[in-house]
């Protein structure tokens, strides 16, 4: 799956996001909007990561899904 698809279908993704970064919140799913670059900022908000580790962990649950 490529993150192109992940934008098209946020409304189907962001509850699978949530269940992978639980500290992410309804505000947050729903400004991301399918961003991957705001997902990575919220996720390093969030967390306490570097860009680099937000990242990694993108590609792999894009991976997944």
């Amino acid at each position: 799956m490529n993150w192109n698809q992940i934008e098209g279908n946020w409304e189907r993704f962001k509850g699978k996001a949530q269940q992978q970064w639980g500290k992410l919140t309804d505000d947050d799913l729903s400004v991301i909007k399918g961003n991957r670059r705001e997902l990575a900022g919220r996720i390093q908000e969030r967390y306490g990561k570097g860009q680099e580790e937000a990242e990694r962990e993108i590609d792999d649950w894009l991976s997944r899904n």
